[in-house]
């Protein structure tokens, strides 16, 4: 049985907006392991069932194609319409925003309620952690669930979206997606300046904490041959230390990421009132990138759309070097 993923960044973020800013994102401890699962391989022709999917929660057969698809995370939401399963969606939780057809409903990921999702009458649920031991709750009733944690890495994230083109009746469009992606981040590394030897610094909330490079959103940014201030922070260990705005403050980051703008309300502006922040090169420089706080904290199938605008930053900021 693969093993349960732990969460990269959208956990944290999810854990301290809700306590700070009353946004949301994923709900699971903000811990991560640089080690990968083994790959696995969804054993599933499109439209062949029944079909066997090995997930978070072990091997799920499913007898037939689902058509009462119940989503309770939002990077799965977007999954389930880029492979084209959105037909079959009945309804997702209350932080699937995206794309704005999904059929949103008051749903939780955050405190499942077993009744109201049996209420939606779903022979198929997926989300991305546990909650409340959710999967046996829904078990008992005999609802299959698809438990696809949040990756600690592009080949996890394309394996789950794989999955779930498999589980749903959709594995052609989904490898034609993961596919794309694959193309695309491929080029988007190819076309980085990487001789600049440029660091970073991305941020969760204004606490603030960062995301070393051994997390999900860490690699990412490592394609772009960028350097983290968060690595060499003395509590990195866990993959998101809480930095001092004296730690940031003496890294100097060449550029710095926001992922705590929606939530939050971070800018360029916010960053100057800070100790010591008004003279760091990246805020001096204009070097301080807005990113979707939805995308900063997604595993699915717009990381593409990240790491395009974390490809401009570097780009921009390679031809001001």
């Amino acid at each position: 049985m693969r093993p349960v993923r732990t969460a990269f960044a959208g956990a944290l973020l999810g854990t301290l907006v809700l306590a700070g800013c009353g946004q949301t994102g994923a709900n699971v401890a903000p811990s991560n392991s640089p080690d990968s699962p083994p790959p696995t391989t969804a054993a599933a022709g499109a439209g062949d069932f029944p079909v066997t999917v090995e997930a978070g929660n072990g091997k799920v057969t499913l007898a037939k194609k689902p058509e009462r698809i119940v989503s309770l995370s939002a990077t799965h939401t977007e999954t389930l319409f880029a492979v084209g399963a959105g037909p079959q969606v009945v309804a997702v939780d209350d932080q699937s925003n995206y794309p704005p057809e999904a059929p949103k409903s008051d749903l939780s990921g955050f405190k499942p309620n077993v009744e109201a999702i049996i209420a939606k009458k779903p022979d198929l649920v997926i989300l991305s952690n546990d909650q409340d031991k959710i999967v046996a709750e829904l078990a008992k009733v005999n609802v299959p669930v698809l438990l696809e944690p949040a990756a600690t890495g592009l080949e996890e994230a394309y394996e789950e979206i794989s999955e779930i083109g498999a589980a749903t009746g959709n594995k052609a469009k989904a490898d034609e997606v993961v596919s794309g992606m694959k193309a695309a981040m491929a080029k988007l590394a190819a076309d980085a300046p990487k001789d600049k030897k440029l660091t970073y610094y991305h941020e969760l909330d204004q606490t603030p904490y960062a995301a070393t490079s051994k997390t999900f959103i860490g690699q990412v940014y490592a394609m772009f041959g960028l350097t983290n201030i968060a690595d060499q922070a003395p509590d990195a260990a866990g993959g998101y230390p809480k930095l001092s705005a004296e730690f940031v403050a003496q890294a100097d980051p060449a550029l710095i990421f926001l992922a705590d703008v929606k939530c939050c309300q971070q800018s360029k502006e916010t960053l100057v009132k800070r100790p010591g922040w008004k003279n760091l090169s990246a805020v001096k420089n204009d070097q301080v990138i807005q990113l979707d706080d939805d995308l900063a904290s997604r595993w699915g199938p717009r990381v593409v759309d990240l790491a395009q605008a974390i490809g401009a930053a570097v780009a921009k900021a390679g031809g001001a070097g």
